[in-house]
């Protein structure tokens, strides 16, 4: 616990640092915890350390261990972080604070449709394969901002921000810089870009939010399948 919590103090630091070098008037960091694979008592502490925004990748996962937590501590926020299945969409809409990964138009249906059921409304991010690799989930480039404005115009989506993961590899600068490119056009004032290994190099380049997992909780083998 000791070590999370070391390691949760160091993310803070840089985050600060990176927050005090970068130019322009620019909107605070949220540090995003990704808790996804570890369980409630692994997650307890950085709460009790003044974390209050998590993420994680999957409905069913996050289903078993927050209504928990969100009971025991007041203020969390929970973000969903990985790929949404239409059967999913209304334990979604039920269960997150945000959903980052908004990125098809059957999606974007089936979460309008369940707000206006629930009248619940989780603030919604589109996903953007900023990288254009077929492996992974999200938007083209190209189509971000006309699918921006078809959630907003079609299905009546308040879109708050874009999100990405660069390609592993080299440097996420010139992704990183084409993802704020996006936002702008797309009228949009959230980024969430930035994880374990970049996120010093996101908030350089315009992000508002970074997803921190292996950084803060560490690499064990975690007690939840992934």
């Amino acid at each position: 616990m000791n070590e999370m919590l070391e390691r949760l103090t160091a993310v803070r630091d840089k985050i600060a640092a990176a927050e005090k070098a970068r130019t322009g008037n620019r909107p605070p960091v949220t540090l995003v915890a990704v808790s996804k694979t570890f369980d409630a008592d692994d997650i307890r502490p950085a709460i009790k350390a003044g974390a209050r925004v998590f993420g994680e990748n999957k409905v069913q996962e996050a289903e078993a261990k927050w209504p928990e937590l969100k009971q025991e501590f007041a203020g969390l926020e929970l973000r969903l972080l990985g790929p949404l299945q239409s059967n999913k969409a209304a334990d979604a809409v039920a269960v997150f604070d945000v959903i980052e990964t908004v990125d098809r138009e059957k999606i974007a249906a089936e979460i309008a449709s369940e707000i206006r059921k629930q009248g619940r409304a989780p603030r919604l991010y589109v996903q953007v394969n900023i990288g254009r690799e077929p492996q992974k989930a999200g938007i083209d480039p190209d189509a971000a901002v006309a699918f921006v404005d078809r959630c907003r115009q079609v299905h009546g989506l308040e879109i708050e921000g874009l999100m990405c993961i660069p390609p592993a590899g080299g440097d996420p600068s010139g992704h990183f810089d084409l993802l704020a490119e996006l936002g702008r056009e797309a009228d949009v004032s959230r980024l969430s870009m930035g994880m374990s290994g970049d996120y010093e190099t996101a908030i350089a380049h315009g992000a508002t939010s970074v997803r921190v997992g292996s950084a803060i909780f560490g690499t064990r083998t975690p007690k939840i399948p992934a």
